[in-house]
This record gives structure tokens, sequence and C-alpha cells, in this order.
């Protein structure tokens, strides 16, 4: 991947949908030079998929949390996944270092609904216990 591809999927991160004349009137190329390269990334699996970004809120679920997982012994992290997928509040999660062994991120139409989500994920199977943080504005994303 070269500065122009990372050119490339700047403009794609802003808009997805922009056309490839327009995406490479930005980086110096020719619409057909652009669509070439964006196929080949996406045949190589750099570009992995594309997506939309619908605001949560719209969807009627604007109240998101970050939630830090703490299990009883040793759970493989398939297994732990194969649990929270059960959840669909659960939008993000990951196994991390420290003392939590995974932090999810849970989104839920309100405070009732994230408590009831949260509880779900309490009575998942190896699950001691959580500590949650909810969000009260985001600052960024990319």
């Amino acid at each position: 991947m070269d500065d122009i591809d990372r050119a490339i999927i700047a403009e794609l991160r802003a808009d997805s949908r922009a056309p490839y004349a327009a995406i490479g009137a930005e980086v110096g190329l020719s619409a057909s030079a652009t669509k070439r390269r964006v196929d080949r990334m996406v045949a190589d699996r750099t570009i992995r998929r594309f997506t939309v970004d619908v605001d949560p809120a719209a969807e009627g679920a604007g109240t998101e949390a970050y939630v830090e997982l703490f299990c009883r012994g040793t759970i493989a992290p398939h297994e732990l996944r194969r649990m929270l997928l059960a959840i669909p509040e659960v939008v993000e999660a990951g196994t991390v270092t420290g003392e939590a062994d995974a932090v999810g991120v849970l989104r839920a139409a309100g405070d009732q609904e994230l408590e009831q989500a949260l509880e779900k994920v309490r009575a998942a199977g190896s699950v001691d216990h959580t500590k949650s943080s909810v969000v009260l504005s985001r600052l960024i994303t990319r």
C-alpha cells in the first residue's frame, strides 16, 4: 500500500459513496485508475467492506456504555464471543490486557434497556461481574 492508496482510503472513509472521479480528483488519478486501485484493495482484502454509519439514536439506541467484563476462572475468547453475540445490545467487544478480561460497547434505547442488557451480560456463563461507564458524549469517532 502506498501513499495514493492511503489517500484513496481516507476519501472512502469520509464518503464511501463518492464517485471514483471525485476521489481521483482528490488524489491525482483518473476515475478508471482510482477504480482499479480500489478493486485491487478489495481483492487483496486491504478494504474488507463498505458500510453505512447510522446515528444510533435514530435507530432507537441512543444510550451507550463501555462495559468491562470480569470472568470467573479462564474462558476462551471464542466462547466469550459466542456468549456476547447472543446479546444484541453488545455492538463491539474485545479481549483486553489488565484487570478485566474483556471490554464491550453496549447500546440501548434508554437507561432501563441498558440495565436489562447489562443483566443479560452478567447472567452469561462465566461472567463474574461487570464495571460500566455510560457515555455522555462522543469526542472522537474515526
